[in-house]
C-alpha cells in the first residue's frame, strides 16, 4: 500500500476508509469532543486575531483557519509516508475516524423515528430541537418528517460522501488525508461565521460579514463536485431515473444550488422539500409549501422514514 514505484496506491484509500468506518461503529465519536472544541477554539482565535472586517481579511482569515492545518497535515503525511506505509495508513485512518462518519449524526435520526413509530410526536419535535438547535414545537407531522429526511441527507453527504470525496482526489496527488480535514474545516467555518445557528456558537458576531460571506462562497466552490458525486451515489442505489429528473428540473429551487443537487437526487420517496437552511436565529422557520416530484400526503400513522434505513445505526 502507499506508493509504490512513484505510482499511488488505491489500497491505502480503500483500507483507510474501511477501517476509519469500522472504528466509527465501534466507538462513535461525540460531536462534545475535545477535537470538536479545540478546533471551534481554533476559528474563534484565528477570526478574533486576523479578521479586520474587509474583504481581503476574510480571505486571509479562511486561508490561515483551512488551508495551513490542511497543508500542515499533508506535509506530516508526507513525511510519515517516506519512512513507514503503516504508519502512513494509520495516520489517515486517525484522521478520517476524526472527519467521517454516518454515527457523527445518525443517532439523531434514529431518536426522532423511533419516536414517530411510537406515536410520539411531541418527543420527535423535541429531538428535532435539538439536533437543529432551534423551536420545533410546531411543526406538523408532515414539516417533521420533511425536515428529518432533508437534515438525514444532508448530513450523510456533509458528514461522509464529501468527505470521501476529498480525501479520495487529494490522496491520489500523494496528500494522505488534507482533503478530509479540508473539507470538514470548509463546513465548520462556513456553519460558524455563515448565516447558520453555528455562527453564535463559535462565538463570532454576525457584523462580520465579509468573512461569512467569503465563507460561504468558498464552501460553494469546495462542495460543488462532492454534492454531484453524493447525488450520482444516492440516484444509483434509488430510483435512477426519478432522481436524476429531479435533479434537472428541481434543483435550482433551493437558495444553496449544490444542497439542492443532493436533496433532489437522494430522496426517492414523496416528499415536500424546501432549503435545509431552515434555521434562522431561535426558531425554525417554515417556508412556503414547495411541490416536487409527485407529493402524495403521508398516511396518518406512518413515518415515512423507512426509506432512509441506512442512516440508522
Amino acid at each position: 500500500m502507499g506508493r509504490q514505484d512513484g505510482r499511488y496506491h488505491q489500497g491505502m484509500s480503500f483500507f483507510a476508509v474501511l477501517f476509519a468506518l469500522l472504528a466509527e461503529q465501534l466507538k462513535p465519536l461525540s460531536n462534545l469532543n475535545p477535537i470538536h472544541h479545540a478546533l471551534a477554539a481554533w476559528v474563534r482565535w484565528a477570526g478574533r486575531n486576523f479578521d479586520a472586517g474587509a474583504d481581503v481579511h476574510a480571505r486571509v482569515v479562511w486561508v490561515i483557519t483551512v488551508l495551513a492545518p490542511s497543508a500542515l497535515l499533508a506535509l506530516a503525511y508526507v513525511f510519515i509516508n517516506r519512512y513507514s506505509t503503516v504508519l502512513a495508513l494509520v495516520f489517515n485512518v486517525a484522521v478520517l475516524y476524526l472527519t467521517l462518519g454516518f454515527r457523527q449524526f445518525s443517532h439523531h435520526f434514529t431518536e426522532i423515528r423511533d419516536a414517530l413509530d411510537a406515536g410520539e410526536e411531541a418527543q420527535a419535535r423535541e429531538a428535532l430541537a435539538r439536533w437543529l438547535h432551534g423551536d420545533a414545537s410546531s411543526l406538523p407531522r408532515h414539516e417533521l418528517v420533511r425536515h428529518v429526511i432533508e437534515c438525514s441527507a444532508i448530513s450523510a453527504h456533509r458528514h461522509v460522501f464529501g468527505v470521501m470525496t476529498w480525501f479520495s482526489l487529494l490522496a491520489v496527488l500523494g496528500l494522505g488525508p488534507a482533503g478530509a480535514i479540508l473539507y470538514r474545516l470548509s463546513s465548520d467555518v462556513q456553519r460558524w461565521w455563515g448565516s447558520e445557528p453555528g455562527a453564535q456558537a463559535a462565538g463570532l458576531a454576525q457584523s462580520e460579514l465579509a468573512l461569512g460571506a467569503w465563507a460561504e462562497r468558498a464552501w460553494k466552490v469546495i462542495d460543488w463536485l462532492p454534492a454531484r458525486c453524493t447525488a450520482i451515489t444516492f440516484a444509483i442505489v434509488g430510483n435512477f431515473e426519478e432522481a436524476i429528473d429531479c435533479w434537472r428540473h428541481h434543483a435550482q429551487s433551493f437558495p444553496d444550488d449544490n444542497d439542492g443537487v443532493v436533496l433532489a437526487a437522494s430522496i426517492p420517496v414523496p416528499s415536500v422539500w424546501a432549503s435545509t437552511r431552515m434555521v434562522r436565529g431561535p426558531v425554525i422557520v417554515v417556508p412556503a409549501v414547495m411541490p416536487l416530484c409527485r407529493y402524495t400526503p403521508p398516511p396518518t400513522g406512518a413515518s415515512t422514514l423507512p426509506s432512509l434505513n441506512w442512516v440508522r445505526t
